[in-house]
């Protein structure tokens, strides 16, 4: 199957008689007829449902449909794009431990790195993506487990050259794990350029509608885990039985780990109708994501030739600092979401915001409605300004999500707004 009847067929398939729709398995919990049975089912070596804060039914449609769509062996959904980036390092990552991530990341993952999980002793070293591999290589230490970055940096819109960062982690034996929030699968599957490991924040394109948060995380199965690396892997987890999860599910054993150990003990798992909700979300996510492109070009065309505006970021544009890296990366599109200054800094900046009337003011992206941030005094405003400079954000610098309504009716927003600055 394409990409687009991926969306609405892979997962749940509806047998003779079934709902069509997928069904809500709204139970926290689930019958069978055996204690032996439900044994087997904790000792992971039987297939079922134990309980709703492990697996789902729904759920797992859910997962299956996201793993088919990013080209993985597996996937787990999560509360959280930020529980997804958490857990997707935590689950090879202890204390004593360190990995390598790029500094144009999201601001709030930047401070889950830096600040929350070096409390846990775990350590990271950022490193600029654009610099050579030979510069790359002197953040690496002896004990640095995995890299982690982002196909397209939010909010600097910085396109990720995700082989050139897959062959840095493969030469020192670590995996290379992609946040892919912004293009989502129907625009990059960064698996299929070498990527081990990709997240998301399911609270933006996927679900698209603005109505819950969420993510994910895929397993590409291509990864080799070793004994002297990740023992967490390799050994016994005495948690667990003495289940060796590379032994009793190969290409699965992340994806495993991930949910029966982490999920099961910390208890990061979405409910049935969340689900339910972006799997509704999916089915459309071709078609949006596809307008959500046509129309953030017509709008980041306008930005360039306004007098009022700085500098434009949006790879899709001829002459973009990361052009050549979208076409090779992004060649269907670079998502919605624009960043641009405006002359005069954060008071025109502000001014522009707040005289803008379709358009909305509000803390989120990838929606069907177009919305703007001002990142430097809203989202990223616990970062200093030598992480604000590193991450691509200025005092006058909007970003602007856009939607998908008529394109003439976004323009005609943003210049009556920029005529009152």
């Amino acid at each position: 199957m394409k990409l687009e009847t991926k969306c609405i067929h892979a997962g749940y398939k509806p047998g003779n008689g079934d709902p069509l729709a997928m069904p809500i398995c709204q139970s926290t919990t689930f019958a069978y007829d055996s204690t032996d049975y439900i044994g087997k089912i904790f000792d992971l070596t039987a297939d079922g449902d134990m309980y709703s804060r492990i697996s789902n039914p729904t759920v797992a449609n859910v997962e299956h449909k996201i793993a088919a769509l990013e080209g993985g062996v597996g996937c787990v959904c999560l509360p959280s794009g930020q529980t997804a980036s958490f857990l997707s390092l935590f689950n090879i990552l202890g204390a004593g431990d360190h990995f390598v991530t790029t500094g144009m990341i999201y601001g709030g993952t930047t401070n889950l790195f830096a600040v929350t999980m070096k409390r846990m002793g775990i350590e990271c070293t950022f490193v600029n993506q654009e610099d050579s591999e030979e510069e790359i290589q002197k953040a690496f230490r002896p004990n640095t487990k995995a890299v982690f970055s982002e196909t397209l940096a939010n909010p600097a819109l910085a396109v990720l050259d995700i082989e050139k960062m897959a062959r840095i982690a493969h030469k020192n034996g670590v995996p290379l794990i992609v946040d892919n929030t912004f293009p989502t699968p129907i625009l990059c599957r960064p698996i299929e350029h070498g990527a081990d490991i990709v997240t998301h924040s399911t609270t933006k394109y996927m679900d698209g509608h603005a109505i819950q948060v969420g993510g994910a995380v895929v397993d590409s199965g291509n990864f080799v885990w070793t004994k002297e690396k990740y023992p967490g892997l390799c050994t016994p987890d005495e948690s667990y039985h003495g289940v060796v999860y590379t032994e009793q599910f190969g290409k699965l054993a992340y994806i495993a780990k991930l949910r029966s150990q982490l999920v099961r003990d910390i208890g990061v798992c979405p409910p049935a109708m969340a689900a339910f909700l972006l799997d509704l979300g999916l089915q459309t996510l071709a078609v949006r994501v596809k307008a959500h492109c046509a129309n953030a070009l017509e709008v980041a065309k306008f930005l360039k030739s306004c007098d009022k505006v700085e500098s434009v970021s949006y790879p899709a544009l001829e002459g973009d600092k990361y052009h050549e890296l979208a076409k090779k990366y992004l060649p269907d599109g670079c998502s919605g979401v624009i960043s641009f200054n405006i002359k005069g800094g954060r008071e025109a900046a502000a001014k522009f915001m707040d005289s803008l009337e379709l358009c909305k003011n509000v803390v989120h992206v990838a929606t069907v409605h177009t919305c703007v941030l001002h990142p430097a005094s809203e989202t990223h405003r616990q970062l200093t300004d030598e992480q604000l400079i590193a991450a691509g954000i200025g005092p006058g610098l909007v970003r602007v999500s856009v939607g998908i309504e008529n394109v003439q009716d976004i323009l005609a927003d943003i210049k009556q707004a920029f005529e009152k600055i």
